[in-house]
């Protein structure tokens, strides 16, 4: 049964909703806000994957649209259509390799697509002084991380990949809008996410769809670069928190602390799965190929502020985390597979190809 509008407490937008992280943030919103209506604006790109969503797909506070966020005028359209009162930034084109491949789209998406959000809400927030936008970024804004260093929010941006440099200017630009228009502004700045629902060109997914399918892991130079790993619906329950009680114009490191490199990373899901499946070692499927340029080395966030100011902590156990993970990929397999488009596999090929 549908409800009017001015029956919600808030409508919001979620911007690429249909991704790994928006799929897990809207499937913990939904059912926990009933007098909300959350908007999933997805332009569908090959990342996104609405069978995510197919729990809450005919929830009556759940709507999709499919929309460019840089199409100004069909943002324009929805958020009148909805009366949104609220944005929860998440689409971005992400993947570092794509953005050496390629790095024009990324200058499309993250920061023209933002710069169009800013606009409109800003605009919107004159007629509606409670408007709140949550931009959701990266730890790469602050470059790589020095031996025991852990960057806080006050540390520089030094960003080193085509995709770093986009989230940091759309951080830069979400920050001005804050101090020049007063919108209602809150950054976050988070690590690595790992979890059900990531697309099989990040690490995870991609050791899991390789190992059971007797493929080539391949680790780029010599498997040291370190991570710092965060559950994903740890984040999603940090973000829930940003939105809700973060201090406007203020930036939030979310980390989990779990720092890695990447070897013992696949080392350890590889044993997993032999665990699982009964044979292996998977561990002998490693290829170590030629690094990628601008390849950080290190990447540590300080969350202390977070923690502090919203007495949160990481409620999953790395190593029980990463079971689970595991585990969901190897009984969703179907997921992986389908998932795995031609245009994935020709990105792959160019990408590892002659390495």
């Amino acid at each position: 049964m549908s409800k009017s509008l001015d029956s919600y407490r808030q409508r919001i937008a979620v911007t690429g909703g249909a991704g790994f992280i928006g799929s897990n943030l809207l499937l913990m919103l939904v059912p926990k806000y009933p007098d909300y209506l959350f908007v999933n604006i997805d332009s569908l790109t090959y990342a996104a994957n609405l069978s995510n969503l197919e729990s809450i797909a005919k929830s009556p506070d759940y709507r999709f649209e499919k929309i460019d966020i840089c199409n100004y005028r069909e943002l324009e359209n929805c958020f009148s259509k909805y009366d949104i009162n609220g944005v929860i930034h998440l689409a971005a084109e992400s993947h570092v390799d794509r953005s050496i491949i390629g790095p024009a789209e990324f200058i499309r998406t993250n920061i023209d697509g933002t710069f169009n959000l800013l606009e409109l809400s800003r605009r919107l927030k004159e007629k509606d002084s409670t408007f709140r936008f949550l931009h959701v970024s990266t730890d790469e804004v602050y470059g790589s991380a020095g031996e025991n260093e852990t960057f806080t929010e006050n540390a520089p941006f030094r960003p080193n990949s085509p995709y770093a440099a986009s989230k940091a200017a759309a951080d830069h630009m979400v920050r001005s809008y804050n101090r020049t228009y007063e919108l209602d502004t809150v950054i976050t700045n988070c690590t690595n996410n790992y979890g059900p629902y990531q697309f099989p060109e990040k690490l995870i997914p991609l050791v899991i769809y390789n190992a059971i399918n007797n493929k080539p892991i391949p680790i780029y130079g010599d498997g040291t670069n370190e991570r710092d790993w965060l559950y994903v619906k740890d984040h999603c329950e940090a973000l829930d928190l940003a939105f809700h009680n973060g201090r406007t114009g203020e930036s939030y490191n979310i980390s989990a602390n779990k720092i890695i490199p990447n070897i013992d990373l696949v080392k350890r899901v590889c044993a997993i799965l032999d665990k699982m499946r009964g044979d292996g070692p998977r561990e002998n499927l490693i290829q170590f190929v030629t690094d990628r340029p601008g390849h950080d080395r290190r990447y540590a966030l300080d969350s202390n502020k977070f923690r502090k100011e919203f007495n949160w902590q990481p409620s999953e156990n790395f190593e029980n985390a990463l079971e689970t993970t595991v585990k969901w990929y190897v009984e969703n397999e179907y997921w992986l597979k389908n998932c795995i488009s031609g245009d994935y596999l020709k990105y792959y090929e160019t990408v590892y190809a002659n390495r």
